[in-house]
């Protein structure tokens, strides 16, 4: 492949709200291709072409360059689009220097900034760096065309730090997988989408698999921090492995939940999330489908709302105003566990399995309001 920057440019023209972005793995490989031409040519490209892991070609902005002592260091800022992403504008930095002797041999390291990997369950060596197979094997596919015959008598060590990236990592699940110190190099295709949060629900399922690696047989699904919160204060004897905020990604957590043997699945959850679930969505974030408001009106109608109540929660925007309503009449309590029954049946039905399915409902503030087991629903 050529280093022709004549392909795709990393910065296409901007549509607000659907701009593509590419992932920590592809800002990696884009910087080790740089920092090994930078090796082989004695001068680091301003651009530089790299070939993603969808076979796609794509030219990078060098932001920062640097070659002394045999070492050669090259800098990409990752541009995440309009995905949100909490490493959006890191400086994914690589450092490349030769291994004399050790022809054809490439080592890749984790810097300061990137994870370091404390638990098995992740598909990665416990105490090495954060760096996915897939971005591992792209970055060695990048560095290995650009270096030619510097290969046939020296090896490369290869080493990807991001400055501030312990910061970014906060931001991020990897503390409750067991990847302390920063954040992941991730991307399965180098590209992100959009509103995908593609790592997002990897994380989700890599969650899923750490707690299934500690021998884990329960896990508590939560929508967020505070249904989280809540699902912990429930359950206390649960060590926190346990607990995997979901999000929106209903369907990747429960497939990959009863693929690993789960015998006990809980939800935590509010009334809005409760309604999607019950709607039989995959992804329940607002703009994949609208709330199903008749759902709702269904089961104010079933605990004994007015009329005139009911007809306003079905032009109502919201799950929220059911739930504000009905608490009022002090109809909280036969207000969730109709929305829970309606979740548990639909769940039950879309992801069939010998796991047994409990949901616990809050209100907005993460206070608990009832508990509704499979059986009820």
């Amino acid at each position: 492949m050529s280093d022709n920057p004549k392909i795709r440019k990393s910065e296409p023209k901007r549509r607000r709200g659907d701009r593509s972005g590419f992932t920590t793995g592809a800002c990696a490989a884009a910087a080790a291709r740089a920092a090994t031409l930078g090796l082989r040519d004695g001068e680091i490209p301003a651009r530089v072409v790299c070939r993603l892991p969808n076979g796609q070609d794509v030219a990078f902005a060098v932001a920062e360059a640097r070659l002394a002592d045999g070492e050669a260091r090259a800098v990409i800022v990752k541009d995440a689009g309009d995905d949100p992403d909490a490493t959006n504008g890191a400086h994914v930095t690589v450092d490349v220097r030769r291994l004399p002797g050790a022809a054809g041999r490439i080592v890749l390291k984790g810097g300061p900034g990137v994870g370091t990997v404390t638990r098995e369950g992740l598909g990665l060596e416990v105490g090495g760096p954060a760096i996915n197979p897939v971005p591992r094997r792209n970055i060695a596919v990048n560095a290995r065309a650009a270096a030619g015959t510097l290969l046939e008598h020296d090896g490369l060590e290869i080493t990807v730090s991001v400055p501030g990236g312990e910061e970014m990592a906060k931001k991020t699940l990897n503390a409750r997988l067991g990847i302390l110190g920063g954040i992941s190099i991730l991307g399965t295709t180098g590209i992100v989408r959009p509103y995908s949060t593609a790592a997002f629900r990897a994380s989700v399922v890599q969650a899923i698999d750490v707690a299934a690696r500690q021998g884990q047989t329960h896990v508590v699904f939560t929508t967020g921090g505070r249904s989280e919160k809540f699902a912990m204060r429930q359950l206390p004897e649960l060590p926190e492995v346990c607990f995997v905020q979901m999000g929106d990604f209903v369907k990747a957590a429960f497939q990959a939940a009863i693929q690993r043997g789960m015998r006990a699945i809980t939800i935590g959850a509010m009334a809005g999330k409760l309604t999607k679930m019950g709607q039989g969505l995959a992804v329940t974030h607002a703009w994949k489908a609208a709330i199903d408001r008749a759902l709702i009106a269904d089961c104010a109608r079933e605990v004994g709302a007015p009329p005139d109540l009911i007809e306003a929660i079905r032009s109502a925007e919201t799950a929220r105003f059911a739930a504000e309503r009905l608490a009022a009449l002090d109809l909280a309590v036969d207000f969730h566990r109709a929305l829970a029954r309606k979740a548990i049946r639909s769940l039950k039905e879309c992801y069939p399995g010998p796991y047994r399915l409990t949901v616990l409902a809050c209100d907005f503030d993460g206070k608990f309001i009832v508990r509704v087991n499979e059986e009820e629903g």
